[in-house]
């Protein structure tokens, strides 16, 4: 196939996925921690395996939490209460071990750079990034929600296979599955659906046929536009057959491990961190989710098609090394004059993005599975399109 004529496939997983487990108890912790002191240090990491959760991390806060609560009680919530499952919220062992924030990142955030050498100018440059690396953010006009398809279709199969099992339309299916999609390409543009695998755990002895009859008529083809599946569409339920042990039986979970699927499904480039269980001075998160406000608002301004931001920071330091934009060759203005009204329009400090999205409320938890960005079913800040005027004002666009 040539490079305008292509395949491209991106992957979701339920939130009964053992590294989604871990992600959302990591995130159910930070929203604990939240809501009793929105200041509080987070970084929360989590390790679920047969029969045991194990929670590790750096935390400074004030608050008093149960930390064994609320990872049964995350686990509960998720679907795993009953022996059969093999791992159930009531008997498996909770572990913790928790340290405060190191004093030398604390410094950096604390008291940054800019507050240390006079180049203070006002209260957002308080706040140190938490730590080096680099953000990005996308857009694109493949769907409504402004995302590729492909990770759109396939977070939205995972999401119907969790509200099937719940809801009791399919009444065996347990809670790990996964869901991968591909889109065939003409011209850059999507065409049609070229395979979609559905791998979803379930109960003893239902055959396969009717896993396969229920899971294509139920999920797939009620998820999938019809429009974008044929005759020649490859449609594969549970591969290898069989899905019943599944969850921390099966494997290892932890935190951080999807990091592909909790953005862009693979298109463009990626940054270098996961976002579960930390708290918004960590620009990991912080900064990720602004470079999605950024790309989004771009693009719903009809700036650019197509549209890549990478933010990068230095520990300790307020203000972003480095911006950088790519619009694919499909902006409507100048990429130098687009990047200096982003630069105007959005302030790129963490306490400014802080303030700006909100983040010190208890909103984690839901962004721990089926993706943090292109939700329609919950109210993420960064998933708004409230400065697309403002964009085409600094561009001088009406």
């Amino acid at each position: 196939m040539s490079q305008k004529h292509f395949l491209f496939t991106s992957e979701s997983v339920t939130e009964g996925h053992p590294d989604k487990i871990a992600d959302q108890i990591s995130d159910a912790i930070l929203d604990e921690i939240l809501v009793q002191d929105p200041e509080a240090r987070v970084a929360c990491e989590v390790m679920v395996s047969t029969g045991l959760v194990l929670v590790a991390g750096e935390i400074s806060t004030h608050a008093m939490v149960d930390y064994p609560e609320v990872v049964r009680r995350t686990v509960k919530e998720i679907g795993y209460d009953r022996p059969d499952l093999g791992f159930d919220s009531r008997n498996c062992a909770v572990m913790v071990t928790l340290d405060k924030q190191s004093a030398d990142i604390a410094q950096g955030v604390d008291t940054p750079q800019e507050c240390k050498h006079g180049l203070k100018q006002n209260s957002y440059d308080e706040i140190g990034a938490g730590d080096s690396g680099m953000m990005v953010g996308f857009a694109c006009l493949e769907t409504v929600e402004l995302m590729p398809l492909s990770i759109s279709l396939a977070h939205k199969l995972s999401f119907a296979l969790a509200q099937a099992r719940k809801t009791g339309t399919i009444p065996y299916l347990r809670p790990d599955g996964k869901t991968q999609v591909t889109v065939e390409y003409q011209n850059h543009k999507p065409e049609r659906v070229h395979t979609v695998i559905v791998s979803t755990q379930h109960d003893e002895d239902v055959p396969r046929e009717q896993i396969e009859a229920d899971v294509t008529e139920k999920i797939i083809r009620k998820v999938i536009p019809a429009p974008m599946l044929d005759a020649g569409t490859i449609i594969m339920v549970n591969p290898t057959g069989r899905f019943v042990i599944g969850g921390p039986v099966a494997d290892v979970g932890l935190t951080g491990r999807k990091i592909i699927q909790d953005t862009y499904g693979g298109v463009g480039a990626h940054g270098g961190g996961c976002f579960s269980g930390k708290d918004p001075t960590k620009v990991d998160r912080s900064g990720a989710y602004m470079a999605r406000y950024i790309a989004k608002n771009v693009v719903a301004a009809g700036l650019a098609g197509t549209f890549e931001i990478q933010i990068a920071y230095a520990i300790g330091v307020a203000r972003p090394v480095s911006v950088f934009i790519n619009c694919f060759q499909s902006a409507t203005v100048p990429e130098e004059q687009l990047q200096q009204a982003i630069m105007e329009v959005f302030d790129l400090r963490p306490k400014a993005i802080i303030e700006q999205l909100g983040l010190r409320r208890p909103i984690f938890k839901k962004t721990a599975s089926y993706g943090h960005f292109g939700r329609t079913d919950a109210d993420f800040p960064w998933e708004r399109t409230d400065k697309v005027e403002a964009l085409r004002q600094a561009v001088g666009k009406k």
